[in-house]
C-alpha cells in the first residue's frame, strides 16, 4: 500500500455534479414521503385509542426518537461495512454507493419477517414485558437504547467496527441482571438464558464463519477462475473490468438487503414494545387479524387445553386447579428446564382466553380496559409454548405437537405484528444513517486490516460470504453482526492471499469486539437502576 500523510486516506474521490445533487433530491424526496407516510399513520393510530394526557404522549415522542435513534447509528456504524468493498475498488463512487446501499437497507427492512424482532424481545424479562408500560417499562426501554448508543457512537468515533448486535444484546442482558438483583423475589424478573445463549452462539460462530468462508471462496476462486486482473488491487480511480464491477455491486447489493433485514428488526420489536406499553388500546392486539381466524380461536384452544388436560393425566402429577393460572405459567418461565410443566394452569389459561375473545366476536371490538390483559395472557401463553416445545420437555404425539403449533402461531399473529408505517420509520432511520457517518468505518475496513489494498477477488469474497450468512441467518430468526461477519471476511481474505493483517487493527478489532458485551451490560444496568429511581 502506497504511504499515505497523515489524515489523508485512500479514499476514492467523488464527483460533484449535477448527477450526484440529483440522486440526493430524488432520495429527499423518498424519504420526506416516507417519514408523512409513518407519521399519518401513527396519528390516524392515536385517533383511535382513548384520548391520553401530556405526559404518556411525551414518553411515547421520547421513546420513538431514541428507538430510531438508534437504528439510525446503526446505519452509519454496520452498513459502512457494506459500502466499503465497491467504494475501494472503484466500482461506485462513494455518493453512489451509500445512496445504493441505503436504498437496499430500506428494501429490506420492508420485507424482514419479525422473526428476529421477536426473538430479540424474548431475552427481556417476562415481568417488564408485561408491564411494558409502567414506569419500570419505560426505565427498561430508555436504559438499554442509550447504553447501546453510547457504545455504538464511541466505538465509531474511534472508527472501529464494533457489533451494534452484540451491543444492544449486552444492553438487554444488563437490564435483566439489574432488574433480577432490584426484585430478587420476582420469579421472573431475570434473563432467558437458553435464548441468549443461542444468540450469543450465532454471533459467536458468525466471524469464524466468515473469515474461513472469504478464505476458502478466495482460495477456490484462484484455482478455478484464471483471471489475472481479478486478483490484482484498482489502479488509481480505474473502475474494475465490467463483469468485475457487476459482481461486487450485486455482493454489495446482498449485504445491504440483508443487513437490513436483520439488523432493522431490532429497532422494530422494541419500537412495538413501545406503543403496546403506551397505547396498549391500539397495538396490543393486531386489529388486521381476519375475522374468520378469529372465529375459529376457539376450536383451537380447545384442542391445545386438551393436549394439556391429557398430559396431566399422562404425567400423573398432582396439580390442582387454581383461580388464577398466571403465577405457575410465569414461574414455568423462569425455570423452563427444571420446573415442573404447570399442564393444568395452561389449560385453564388456554380456556379463559378464548372465553375472553369468543365474547367480543373480533379483536376489533375488545374493549380498550381488556386489550392489554388479553395481549399479556396471549404471550404469557405463547412464550410457554416456545419453551415447552424448545426443552422438548413433554412427549407429545404428532397431532397433540400440531394442534399446539397451530394454536401457537394464532397467538404470535394476535400479539407479534409490526406494522407498516413502522417498518418504514425504521427503514428511514436506517437508510439516513447509511447516508451520513460511513467514513470512518469504511477507512477501518478498506485500509487498515490488511496491509494491502483490498482487490477484486477479497472484497468479492468476503462480501458474498456475509450476505450468504446473514440473510441464512434471517431465515432462522438469529441476529448476527454484519460488522463482524465482514470484518472477519476481509480478514479471511487477506490471509488466504497472503496479503498480511496490519496487527494494531486487528488487536483494536478485537479488544472492541471483546469490551462489547461486558460494557453495554454495565452501561444499561446502571441507566435502568438510574431511570428506575427517577420515574
Amino acid at each position: 500500500m502506497s504511504e499515505l500523510k497523515a489524515g489523508e486516506t485512500a479514499l476514492p474521490k467523488d464527483h460533484r455534479g449535477r448527477p450526484k445533487w440529483l440522486g440526493l433530491g430524488g432520495v429527499g424526496i423518498l424519504l420526506l414521503i416516507g417519514v408523512m407516510y409513518s407519521a399519518s399513520h401513527l396519528l390516524g393510530d392515536l385517533d383511535r385509542g382513548p384520548s391520553l394526557s401530556f405526559l404518556p404522549y411525551l414518553l411515547l415522542g421520547v421513546a420513538l426518537l431514541i428507538a430510531l435513534g438508534f437504528e439510525f447509528v446503526n446505519g452509519f456504524h454496520d452498513t459502512a461495512n457494506a459500502v466499503a468493498t465497491v467504494i475501494y475498488t472503484n466500482s461506485l463512487k462513494p455518493t453512489l454507493a451509500v445512496i445504493w446501499s441505503g436504498f437496499w437497507n430500506f428494501a429490506g427492512v420492508l420485507t424482514s419477517t419479525g422473526a428476529v424482532a421477536f426473538g430479540i424481545i424474548s431475552l427481556l424479562p417476562v415481568e417488564l414485558i408485561l408491564q411494558v408500560g409502567s414506569s419500570a417499562g419505560f426505565a427498561m426501554v430508555f436504559a438499554l437504547l442509550i447504553a447501546a448508543i453510547i457504545w455504538n457512537l464511541g466505538t465509531w468515533y474511534l472508527g472501529l467496527p464494533s457489533s451494534s448486535s452484540h451491543t444492544l444484546i449486552g444492553s438487554i442482558i444488563g437490564v435483566g441482571l439489574m432488574n433480577q438483583l432490584m426484585s430478587p423475589a420476582s420469579g421472573a424478573s431475570g434473563v432467558d438464558w437458553g435464548q441468549a445463549l443461542g444468540i450469543g452462539k450465532a454471533l459467536v460462530f458468525s466471524p469464524l464463519v466468515g473469515f474461513f468462508l472469504s478464505a476458502a471462496l478466495l482460495l477456490l476462486a484462484k484455482a478455478l477462475i484464471k483471471v489475472p486482473a481479478l486478483y490484482e488491487a484498482p489502479k488509481g480511480d480505474q473502475p474494475p473490468p465490467f463483469w468485475i464491477r457487476l459482481l461486487l455491486i450485486l455482493t454489495c447489493t446482498g449485504v445491504s438487503f440483508a443487513h437490513g433485514s436483520n439488523d432493522g428488526q431490532k429497532g422494530m420489536g422494541l419500537i412495538m414494545l413501545i406503543l403496546i406499553g403506551t397505547v396498549p388500546t391500539v397495538y396490543a392486539l393486531n386489529h388486521a387479524v381476519p375475522a374468520a381466524e378469529v372465529a375459529h380461536f376457539a376450536a383451537y384452544s380447545e384442542k391445545a387445553a386438551a393436549v394439556f388436560d391429557h398430559q396431566t393425566i399422562v404425567l400423573g402429577t398432582q396439580q390442582t386447579a387454581v383461580t388464577d393460572p398466571r403465577p405457575a405459567v410465569t414461574a414455568f418461565l423462569h425455570e423452563p428446564q427444571s420446573a415442573p410443566v404447570p399442564t393444568v394452569a395452561l389449560a385453564d389459561l388456554i380456556r379463559q382466553i378464548a372465553v375472553h375473545v369468543s365474547s367480543f366476536g373480533s379483536v376489533d371490538t375488545v374493549p380498550p380496559n381488556a386489550a392489554g390483559n388479553i395481549r399479556n395472557d396471549m404471550y404469557l401463553t405463547g412464550e410457554a409454548l416456545r419453551l415447552i416445545d424448545k426443552n422438548h420437555r413433554l412427549g407429545l404425539v404428532k397431532t397433540d405437537v400440531d394442534a399446539l403449533k397451530l394454536y401457537k402461531n394464532t397467538l404470535d399473529s394476535s400479539t407479534k405484528f409490526i406494522p407498516t408505517w413502522v417498518k418504514v420509520a425504521v427503514a428511514i432511520a436506517l437508510g439516513l444513517g447509511t447516508m451520513v457517518g460511513w467514513k470512518r468505518i469504511v477507512v477501518t475496513v478498506g485500509e487498515k486490516i490488511g496491509k494491502e489494498h483490498l482487490n477484486y477477488a477479497q472484497g468479492a469474497s468476503a462480501e458474498l460470504v456475509a450476505m450468504v450468512t446473514i440473510g441464512g441467518a434471517d431465515l432462522f430468526g438469529l441476529p448476527v453482526s454484519t460488522t463482524h461477519v465482514l470484518s472477519s471476511g476481509v480478514a479471511g481474505a487477506m490471509t488466504a492471499n497472503g496479503s498480511g493483517l496490519q496487527v494494531s487493527t486487528v488487536r483494536n478489532l478485537v479488544m472492541a469486539w471483546v469490551l462489547t458485551l461486558p460494557v453495554s451490560i454495565c452501561l444499561s444496568g446502571v441507566l435502568f437502576w438510574i431511570f428506575r429511581h427517577l420515574f
